[in-house]
């Protein structure tokens, strides 16, 4: 089953009651926030309505929240094994 991947991008501060009821209705309640939803026609409408504060990509299978966590923690880059004591 396919599923929409929805990222709120741009607030919905200052927009109309209508726009944020959409919002709400997707899930999206903070900047960046991403939710999973079946593609069907009535969550099409509705991100039609909001197309322009969101980003969608259709994906093959929708991640959990602790799935979406592991996948944006950055590479360690590097670590410190051992502090070297300086002496003056």
């Amino acid at each position: 089953m396919a599923y929409f991947r929805i990222t709120l991008l741009r607030s919905a501060i200052g927009l109309p009651e209508k726009t944020r009821g959409v919002l709400a209705a997707l899930g999206l309640r903070k900047r960046m926030r991403t939710v999973f939803h079946p593609v069907s026609q009535s969550v099409a409408g509705q991100i039609f309505r909001v197309k322009e504060l969101v980003d969608v990509q259709e994906v093959e299978h929708a991640l959990t929240r602790k799935e979406q966590h592991e996948l944006r923690k950055p590479d360690p880059g590097f670590f410190v094994e051992k502090r070297v004591n300086q002496q003056k």
